[in-house]
């Protein structure tokens, strides 16, 4: 239920795009058609699904304030965490350059189409948002490291393909002329930030359910026991009588 739970919320309620605002570079310049945005969003799940876990390790393991005493005890009391930055994001570029290399050597058109946005990854900060997110939010193993991961990619890849197809389909709307181009894009965006956190409702309301089933319940009980203490006392009434 857990990782369940995770997936929703980097999908739909944290979405690196509607939530937070991040990767808007890539959003706007490769999001005019649905083909290259599907590509790109597809390299940014498999890089934010990769480097998560990574980096989850890293910082576990290497980063944190006396992580290293695994390694040996004397180790302790070192803190590498001032190298979050250097780490992450040498562990995003590697990534990076084997999804360039993949996409060039299978998909010729992919790659052209894609253009300097391909490498530019590297840099996206939705990518290394979706690393320190997971570093500030102590996510506590790695399988949920790595549901954290492929729901942000997913996140990011369905806002950008919904951004692609509106975007194709506005082509041959009467838009007014100052809001064509990136101004109707932004409103878009906002409208449908607006429906995506709109999900949020959906992981309180079943908190609270239980919760106002449980005072109901006790309030049951004690009109119970008040109804029981009247009769009681109307019964020693009737004895005295």
């Amino acid at each position: 239920m857990e990782h369940i739970e995770l997936l929703f919320k980097s999908i739909f309620i944290d979405n690196m795009v509607f939530a937070t605002f991040l990767g808007m570079c890539s959003y706007l310049a490769v999001s005019k058609k649905v083909s290259t945005a599907n590509g790109l969003g597809a390299a940014v799940i498999f890089v934010l699904t990769i480097t998560v876990p990574l980096n989850w390790l890293l910082d576990t393991y290497v980063l944190q304030d006396g992580a290293m005493k695994w390694l040996d005890p004397s180790l302790e009391e070192y803190d590498l965490s001032f190298l979050s930055f250097i780490l992450f994001i040498a562990t995003i570029a590697t990534m990076v350059q084997l999804v360039e290399i993949i996409v060039e050597k299978f998909s010729p058109a992919l790659y052209n189409s894609l253009g300097i946005f391909l490498p530019l990854i590297a840099v996206n900060c939705a990518i290394l948002g979706g690393s320190l997110f997971m570093q500030s939010r102590e996510i506590p193993s790695l399988e949920l490291a790595f549901t954290y991961g492929i729901g942000s990619g997913i996140g990011w890849w369905l806002a950008i393909l919904s951004i692609a197809a509106i975007r194709e389909k506005i082509r041959y709307s009467n838009v007014p002329s100052p809001l064509r181009g990136l101004g109707i894009t932004f409103i878009i965006t906002g409208l449908m930030a607006i429906g995506f956190m709109s999900f949020g409702g959906m992981l309180t309301g079943g908190d609270e359910a239980p919760e106002a089933a449980a005072k109901e319940i006790i309030l049951e009980s004690e009109i119970d026991d008040i109804e029981e203490g009247d009769q009681t006392v109307l019964d020693i009434n009737k004895e005295i009588e």
